[in-house]
C-alpha cells in the first residue's frame, strides 16, 4: 500500500496480496478487464480494495475458461454470471463431444494399423455434424423411395431409423460401423439394390394391405425354413412344398425367388449388421440358413 493515506494498492502489491504475477495483472489491465482506479504521480497504475475483489472473480471464471470478452461482458454487468456459465457448459459439451470422437477415431486407427488415407477419410466421416449425417441418410431414403407411395411404412422407417446417429461417447467399434454404413449408403449399387427391392414391395402391395404385412411375411417364412430345418425337410422335398405352398399359394416361384434374392443381398445383411453395432444392439440375427433352405426350395421348383 502506497504511503500517502489513500490505502491504493500499486500493482506489485496487488500481485502480492492475490497470488498472481504482475505480468498476468498488467495483461488484464491492458485488455480493459482491470483497469486501474487512478495513476501514481510517476504514472504507475494504482489499484483499490474493490479491484482486489474484481481480480478474484477474473481469476475463477478464467479458471472456469471463460474467454477475456465473456469475462469483460460479464463485469461491466452485460451479462450475468449465470448466461455465460450455461453458454460456457453448451461450448464445453461440444468439444467434449468431439474430444471422444477424436479418442474413437484414434483408437480405430491404432486398433487396425490404418493407412493416413484410411485415417483421413474415418476422421472426416466421423466428424461430420449431426445435419451433415442426416443429409447422407435423407439422401440415400429419397432415392431408395422416392415415388414409390405403396412401400410398406414400416420398411421405410426401419431403413430411416438403421443408420442411426453416433452417440455422445462412441466405442471404436461405433465408429468403424458408423464410417462403413455411410460409406455403404453412399454407394451407387448398394442404392440400386435397396431401390430394387422396394420396387417389388411397393409392387406387390394394394391398397388395402396393412402396414407391416411384409416384415410379417418374412418372419413367417424365417419361421417356416427353421421349422423345416430343425425337422430335416430337404429343399426338394415334397413336404418343402407343402410349406411354401402354404404360404406362397398360387404364386410363381420364379417371382418370389427374385423378389427374395432382392432382400437377401449380402450388403443389406452387412447393413442390418453395422446399424445394430452404431445403435448399440447385439449382433441381428441373418438367417442365413433358413434364407438358403427357402431359396434352395424355391429353385427346385421354379420352372415347373
Amino acid at each position: 500500500m502506497i504511503e500517502d493515506g489513500t490505502g491504493l494498492l500499486t500493482i506489485g502489491e496487488l500481485a502480492r496480496t492475490t497470488g498472481l504475477t504482475v505480468r498476468t495483472i498488467r495483461y488484464w489491465s491492458d485488455e480493459d478487464v482491470l483497469a486501474p482506479v487512478a495513476r501514481s504521480a510517476g504514472g504507475y497504475r494504482l489499484y483499490d480494495a474493490g479491484s482486489v475483489a474484481r481480480l478474484e472473480l477474473i481469476r475463477t471464471l478464467r479458471e472456469l475458461g471463460l474467454g477475456l470478452d465473456d469475462v469483460r461482458r460479464v463485469l461491466a454487468g452485460e451479462r450475468t454470471v449465470a448466461e455465460v456459465a450455461a453458454a460456457h457448459v453448451a461450448a464445453l459439451d461440444a468439444q467434449i463431444r468431439s474430444l471422444k470422437v477424436t479418442r474413437a477415431v484414434l483408437s480405430s486407427v491404432a486398433r487396425r494399423g490404418s493407412t493416413a488415407e484410411e485415417t483421413t477419410l474415418m476422421n472426416k466421416l466421423a466428424r461430420l455434424s449431426a445435419a451433415e449425417r442426416s443429409r447422407i441418410v435423407e439422401d440415400f431414403m429419397a432415392e431408395v423411395f422416392e415415388g414409390l407411395d405403396t412401400t410398406d411404412p414400416d420398411i421405410r422407417r426401419r431403413l430411416r431409423f438403421a443408420p442411426a446417429d453416433l452417440p455422445d461417447d462412441p466405442t471404436p467399434e461405433q465408429v468403424d460401423a458408423w464410417v462403413e454404413l455411410a460409406e455403404l449408403i453412399q454407394d451407387p449399387e448398394f442404392r440400386a439394390t435397396m431401390r430394387r427391392a422396394v420396387e417389388f414391395n411397393a409392387a406387390d402391395r394394394g391398397p388395402d394391405v396393412p402396414p407391416g404385412t411384409s416384415l410379417w411375411f418374412m418372419s413367417r417364412l424365417v419361421q417356416l425354413a427353421g421349422e423345416a430345418l430343425r425337422d430335416g425337410v430337404a429343399p426338394e422335398a415334397p413336404e418343402a412344398g407343402d410349406i411354401l405352398g402354404g404360404l406362397l399359394g398360387d404364386a410363381d416361384p420364379n417371382a418370389v425367388l427374385e423378389r427374395l434374392a432382392a432382400a437377401t443381398t449380402a450388403q443389406l445383411a452387412r447393413y442390418r449388421e453395422l446399424s445394430a453395432v452404431v445403435r448399440g444392439l447385439e449382433p441381428q440375427p441373418s438367417y442365413e440358413q433358413e434364407f438358403s433352405w427357402v431359396v434352395a426350395a424355391l429353385r427346385a421348383r421354379a420352372g415347373r
